[in-house]
């Protein structure tokens, strides 16, 4: 009897998606990679009742995309090896297995000792903004996975490390990082589940270790407000253990 995959499912749930809705966010990750692929409703099914346990290449790297998580912590028991071609350090190639086809994050070299940089890892996300309806200003933190496909970053908030899921579309040039958010507010909280978004621009500092910038977006009172945003490198693994470990609030 095959066993669900139960962490698929929240991740999708988490993101507030119905299976149509993942399966067609899957697809579109295929597309703008140049690597179009036939994700639909049926599928999502088979995953998550753990039907199919090995994803393709193609839909795991469109799945790391939509989750901003690596594919190991999707709850897929088998994982299908890719094979890739690397540097060998000594003018030749080695080929090496991988299971989506990218350099899992969690090998990647610290920021700082890489010339084209990786900014995968888990990074903390803090912005501030201010609440005119309580007229004080407050600070917004998250523990938030980064994955990076060339040029574009997907950040995806650890469920523990708050109850306002945190999402972010970026695209790096050079040392500028730009892109949109989106938080969805604690049902429980002042803004009642309300969904902000935004834009957003970062400048990454030289040692790749911290992202500083503003967001624009717009409140609660129908205005649209901006405020300071950094992300701050903790981490470059990705893995379930790294993962874990930050699966909790920031410090104040």
């Amino acid at each position: 009897m095959a066993t669900p995959n139960s962490a698929l499912r929240a991740v999708r749930m988490g993101l507030l998606m119905s299976q149509d809705d993942f399966a067609r966010a899957v697809r579109d990750a295929g597309t703008r990679a140049g690597q179009p692929n036939d994700a639909n409703k049926r599928l999502v099914q088979r995953w998550e009742s753990g039907e199919t346990t090995a994803p393709r290449p193609v839909y795991a790297r469109a799945l790391e995309y939509v989750t901003g998580l690596p594919i190991e912590s999707l709850g897929f028991s088998g994982l299908v090896p890719m094979t890739r071609v690397a540097e060998d350090g000594h003018g030749g190639h080695d080929v090496k297995s991988s299971v989506s086809g990218i350099t899992p994050a969690a090998a990647a070299p610290q920021p700082e000792a890489q010339g084209a940089r990786n900014y995968s890892g888990v990074w903390l996300s803090r912005y501030e903004y201010f609440s005119s309806g309580r007229d004080s200003s407050f600070t917004g933190q998250h523990y938030v996975v980064v994955l990076q496909h060339g040029n574009r970053l997907t950040v995806r908030s650890l469920p523990g490390s708050s109850d306002s899921p945190l999402t972010m579309d970026l695209e790096i040039d050079g040392h500028v990082a730009t892109g949109t958010w989106t938080e969805q507010t604690e049902t429980e909280g002042y803004y009642r589940g309300a969904r902000y978004h935004g834009a957003i621009q970062l400048l990454v500092e030289p040692t790749g270790r911290r992202m500083t910038g503003k967001w624009v977006g717009f409140g609660k009172e129908f205005d649209v407000n901006s405020g300071p945003w950094e992300l701050v490198f903790q981490d470059a693994s990705t893995n379930k253990a790294t993962l874990a470990a930050y699966n909790k609030l920031p410090d104040a």
